[in-house]
């Protein structure tokens, strides 16, 4: 069952987010096509990303206990590719990537994403490899109207507006 999962898993278009951590942690970043609303009609609108729990960003955002979702844009697949360890790049290495400014958490935000989710984190789950952050969303930046970089059968696709 996990290769037919997997198969059709692919098969599921999802936007590219680099997610981001910074604090008493230490910095940290991850790309990841696992990012969702969860709630809007509360108080303070709600997220989630999933994370495999192997990564060092894990570590870090439950400590640091703040993360942003960074929105990629078509034309940001080398950020997506250096945050996903792709290049070699690691640790803080990976920041030197893109222009980045710190956020109302501290965590990084990239100067031009499509939007940005500054997130206090406020639920930790695991769930098999992979944690699931909820995060509480403290500032939304949004800078531009432009399609998202989507992942789809293992590798990138791009968008169309109907």
């Amino acid at each position: 069952m996990k290769t037919e999962f997997l198969q059709g898993m692919a098969k599921a278009a999802q936007s590219v987010c680099v997610v981001t951590t910074d604090g008493i942690g230490g910095k940290s970043g991850v790309t990841v096509s696992a990012m969702t609303s969860v709630s809007v009609d509360t108080p303070t609108p709600s997220l989630l990303v999933c994370i495999h729990g192997d990564s060092s960003a894990c570590d870090r955002i439950r400590t640091n206990r703040a993360f942003c979702a960074n929105l990629l844009a078509e034309d940001q697949a080398e950020i997506s590719d250096v945050f996903a360890g792709r290049t070699g790049l690691s640790g803080e290495e990976k920041f030197a990537t893109g222009h980045w400014h710190s956020g109302e958490t501290g965590c990084p935000m990239l100067d031009d994403p499509i939007a940005a989710f500054d997130c206090r984190l406020v639920h930790d789950i695991l769930v098999g490899s992979h944690r699931v952050f909820v995060g509480e969303v403290a500032a939304v930046r949004l800078v531009r109207d432009e399609r998202p970089l989507i992942y789809f059968d293992r590798g990138y696709a791009r968008p169309a507006r109907s």
